[in-house]
């Protein structure tokens, strides 16, 4: 991260990361999803959830470990990185695969989801990378957040939860396809109702620092074909012992 770009994910606990993919990356990871909607065509596709997106060929295994992306992650979570679990969201209109819940925050404490800063660097515990493959303009919905929860000392109010009905105070977060939005899990933050005249295609990959795990089964890179030794380590299971925790290669 810029000097900038520290001082703002450690006040409000996310980052936007205008083009971190190109227009290429975009659509080969759009045809690739295409591919997997058509492999199901009796599904409701007003909002779907994709999971375990590792096996749909190179533009997802090469997320692992983007060399625009993982830079950042490291920063915000450690040499020692793993990825925690993957999915993809669809939403045509209406609410998410979730519904339009605010959810995370710092209280109640969850050791596998934390912020802290200290030794002048971020540790975290889950944090994401969402990336917009469709476009999110003013107004469509997505993602949002309540900036700078990642540090109450408070639960958040569970009235102001419903994000059909969301509070003034909530952020809004767009950006064109190929956008990255980068946060703890610590924040609270959910998914508002969708109202994009296009669809919602967002994937979401979740890293974590090398002890901890928050999703089972581990993504062990079982039926992943063409893996690097670096994204091999990325997808270790969790351990403590130092001979498996070297640093991922950035690049």
């Amino acid at each position: 991260m810029t000097e900038h770009e520290r001082y703002l994910f450690d006040l409000q606990g996310y980052l936007v990361v205008r083009d971190a993919l190109n227009a290429a990356e975009v659509a080969a990871l759009n045809d690739a999803l295409d591919e997997q909607i058509a492999a199901l065509p009796d599904q409701d596709w007003s909002s779907h959830r994709f999971l375990e997106l590792l096996t749909w060929g190179a533009a997802y295994r090469d997320l692992i470990d983007h060399p625009k992306l993982l830079p950042y992650v490291v920063d915000m979570v450690g040499d020692h990185v793993r990825l925690d679990h993957t999915y993809l969201d669809i939403i045509r209109g209406g609410l998410s695969p979730i519904g339009a819940t605010l959810h995370g925050g710092r209280v109640p404490y969850d050791s596998a989801q934390y912020f802290e800063f200290a030794d002048d660097r971020f540790y975290n515990g889950l944090c994401v990378v969402a990336i917009n493959l469709m476009d999110v303009n003013p107004g469509d919905g997505g993602f949002a957040c309540v900036p700078g929860s990642h540090k109450s000392n408070l639960p958040f109010p569970a009235d102001w939860k419903d994000l059909e009905e969301a509070q003034p105070f909530v952020e809004r977060v767009v950006g064109p396809a190929g956008t990255a939005v980068l946060f703890t899990e610590a924040l609270t933050h959910g998914p508002l109702p969708w109202h994009g005249a296009a669809e919602r295609r967002t994937i979401f990959y979740k890293y974590s620092p090398r002890p901890l795990a928050w999703w089972m089964p581990y993504p062990d890179g079982e039926g992943v074909e063409g893996l690097t030794e670096a994204q091999e380590r990325i997808l270790q299971p969790p351990t403590r012992d130092p001979r498996r925790m070297g640093p991922p290669t950035l690049s």
